[in-house]
């Protein structure tokens, strides 16, 4: 177990969940890369901090709980949940999320975030449509290029 790389997660949760941009930001490598299963891919710091900025305040109230931290000299994991109001439809969304953790230079340089698209849009829109769309690949689709999209109107202000 890595205890530095352990409280470098931690840290960056609790930003997080405290919506402290900067804070997240300045645990990043320059040139990390994000991904999950709606914005896929991201890459740098500016573009990755554009998208948690979106994510943020798009979102009434994220509240993210986190556990399960491990670590060791090169990555770590941890499951956590994000909490919040899917402003389309303005739902609650409990969505449970596995995080892989790369360091570099003791920063954040690959982040990934894994969850299940069928639980999030299920949760996300409701039953039944969240139910039956959840899984189509034209409902990913459009919830990927609407998501793209939007990352592409929004600058990191940090």
């Amino acid at each position: 177990m890595n205890d530095r790389h352990v409280a470098l997660v931690r840290a960056f949760f609790d930003a997080l969940s405290r919506g402290d941009l900067d804070a997240m930001a300045a645990l990043y490598h320059p040139e990390v890369s994000f991904g999950d299963p709606i914005f896929q891919e991201v890459e740098g710091r500016d573009k990755v901090m554009a998208m948690w900025q979106l994510q943020l305040g798009g979102r009434g109230g994220l509240r993210a709980e986190f556990d399960d931290v491990t670590a060791d000299d090169r990555s770590a994991t941890a499951r956590w949940r994000a909490h919040y109001t899917f402003t389309g439809t303005g739902r609650e969304v409990d969505n449970p999320i596995e995080s892989f953790f790369r360091f570099e230079d003791e920063q954040i340089i690959r982040h990934h975030d894994a969850f299940d698209f069928k639980h999030w849009s299920r949760s996300a829109l409701g039953k039944p449509a969240g139910l039956i769309l959840g899984w189509t690949p034209g409902f990913r689709k459009s919830i990927r290029d609407r998501a793209r999209q939007a990352l592409e109107e929004v600058a990191w202000q940090g």
